[in-house]
C-alpha cells in the first residue's frame, strides 16, 4: 500500500520533466527575466532561514501606473516542483502578481529552498545530501517564518498571503500551530492541499505495476530532480507502458484543465520543473495514504519517531486550531485531480467552527489544478475575487 501510494503521488510530478532532460542554464534573476521587461519596477532580495538556507525573494512595489504610498503587502507562495516564475507565464493582464501590483498592492514573491533561485546555504552545498535533508515541515518552521519576518520588517504592515497547492498546505499547517498569525492580515488559498486521501490519477495503477525497483534508486538520491537520471529511468519504464500517452500527463494527473493557453504551457515546460528533496516527496506521499490526518514526517518506525518527536507517531497538525477569526479565501475546482473536491470537503469540515463572515469559499466547476495559476480566465474568475477579498479586510 505504501509503495503504491508513493508511486501514485510520484507520477503527479513526473509530467513536469517529460519534454526536456537538459539542465537549464544558470538563471538570471527573476526580476530581470520576467518582471522588468514588462515595465514594472522589481527588487531582488536574499533572506536567510534559521537553519541557514538563503532564499531569493522579489518585490514589485507598485504597478506600471501607480504612485507610491503605504501599500498593503502581499506574499505569493508557489507549490511543489515549481518556483516564483510560475506566476509570470501569462501576459501581465493575466498574471496574478502584476494584477495585484496594478490594484495597488506591494507584491512579494517567495522561492522555496532547492529551487533555481534558492539553491544556497551558509554552510551546505546543494551537491551534497545534507542540503536536501528536509520536508515541508521545515518550510513551516523555517522558510515561511523567514519570508514573513522579512516582509514585515521591510513594510511594517500585516501581510496578505496567496498560496497555491503546497503553498496552501504549509500555510494551513503554520496557522494551525499559531505561526505567522500575528503578522498575517488574511490568506487566499488556491487549490488547497491538506488532506490528500482522495487524490486519484489515471496513471496511479499503471505506475504501481511498472514498479521494478526504481524507487530504491530514487530513495538513494537526496535531491529529487525530475530531469535527473534516476527519475529519467523510471519515466522510460512508465512511458513504455501500452496505452500511456506521456504528452497528456498534465490532463491525467492534474485533472482536465479547462482554460490553458498552449503557448503558456510551452513556456511552463521550458522554465519548470524545479528540484525538491526526495524526503519532501515521501512526506507528501505519506499524506496521500493517510485519511483525515495532516501529520509531520513519519520516520518509518516508532523508535525513530520517538527519537525525533518524543512520541511513537508523528505529531498532527490540527487544522481546527486555525484561529476562527482569521480571514480565509479558499478557491477550488471541480475537475482538480490533486486538490480533489472531496478532500477540500474534509478541509472545510475542519474549518466548520470558523467565523462565518471570515471564511469565503469559491467553487469553480470546470477548473483543475493548473487553471488557478495559468488559466486565461483566472483573472476574471479568481484574481478579481482575491483583490476584492483583500480590499474588504
Amino acid at each position: 500500500m505504501a509503495r503504491r501510494c508513493f508511486l501514485g503521488f510520484l507520477v503527479f510530478c513526473f509530467w513536469l520533466g517529460l519534454t526536456s532532460c537538459a539542465r537549464s542554464p544558470p538563471p538570471t534573476g527573476l526580476c530581470a527575466a520576467s518582471v522588468t521587461p514588462q515595465g514594472y519596477k522589481c527588487q531582488e532580495f536574499e533572506v536567510k532561514t534559521q537553519d541557514g538556507y538563503i532564499l531569493s525573494m522579489q518585490r514589485i512595489p507598485k504597478g506600471r501606473v501607480g504612485g507610491g504610498g503605504n501599500k498593503q503587502p502581499v506574499l505569493i507562495q508557489h507549490g511543489v516542483m515549481v518556483d516564483g516564475m510560475t506566476w509570470f507565464l501569462n501576459p501581465p493582464d493575466q498574471s496574478l502578481p502584476f494584477i495585484l501590483a496594478d490594484a495597488g498592492f506591494d507584491v512579494w514573491i517567495a522561492n522555496t529552498r532547492g529551487t533555481r533561485y534558492s539553491r544556497r546555504h551558509t554552510t551546505l552545498d546543494p551537491s551534497k545530501s545534507e542540503f536536501w535533508n528536509w520536508t515541508w515541515d521545515e518550510l513551516v518552521t523555517s522558510d515561511l517564518p523567514a519570508t514573513f519576518d522579512f516582509v514585515f520588517s521591510q513594510t511594517g504592515q500585516k501581510i496578505h498571503y496567496v498560496g497555491h497547492s503546497m503553498g496552501t498546505l504549509i500555510a494551513l499547517a503554520s496557522f494551525s500551530e499559531g505561526r505567522l498569525v500575528d503578522k498575517l492580515k488574511s490568506a487566499a488559498l488556491l487549490s488547497p492541499i491538506a488532506y490528500l486521501s482522495h487524490m486519484t490519477t489515471a496513471l496511479g495503477v499503471v505506475a504501481a505495476k511498472a514498479f521494478v525497483g526504481e524507487i530504491t534508486t530514487l530513495m538513494g538520491v537526496a535531491e529529487f530532480n525530475p530531469k535527473g537520471e534516476a527519475v529519467g529511468k523510471f519515466l522510460k519504464v512508465l512511458c513504455a507502458t501500452p496505452g500511456i500517452d506521456c504528452y497528456d500527463l498534465l490532463k491525467s494527473l492534474t485533472g482536465k484543465n479547462c482554460c490553458l493557453n498552449v503557448s503558456t504551457v510551452d513556456l511552463f515546460v521550458k522554465n519548470e520543473p524545479q528540484s525538491t528533496s526526495t524526503k519532501n516527496m515521501v512526506h507528501l506521499a505519506q499524506s496521500n495514504c493517510t485519511r483525515r490526518v495532516v501529520a509531520k514526517y513519519n520516520y518509518g518506525s516508532a523508535d525513530f519517531n520517538m527519537m525525533h518527536y518524543g512520541e511513537a507517531s508523528p505529531p498532527i497538525y490540527n487544522l481546527s486550531n486555525i484561529p476562527h477569526n482569521l480571514p480565509l479565501f479558499l478557491s477550488y475546482g471541480g475537475q482538480d485531480a490533486l486538490s480533489d473536491p472531496r478532500d477540500v470537503g474534509l478541509l472545510l469540515d475542519s474549518l466548520k467552527l470558523h467565523d462565518g463572515d471570515k471564511l469565503t469559499v469559491q467553487f469553480i466547476k470546470d477548473y483543475a489544478h493548473a487553471d488557478f495559476i495559468m488559466g486565461v480566465t483566472a483573472k476574471d474568475i479568481v484574481y478579481t475575487a482575491i483583490v476584492a477579498f483583500f480590499n474588504r479586510q
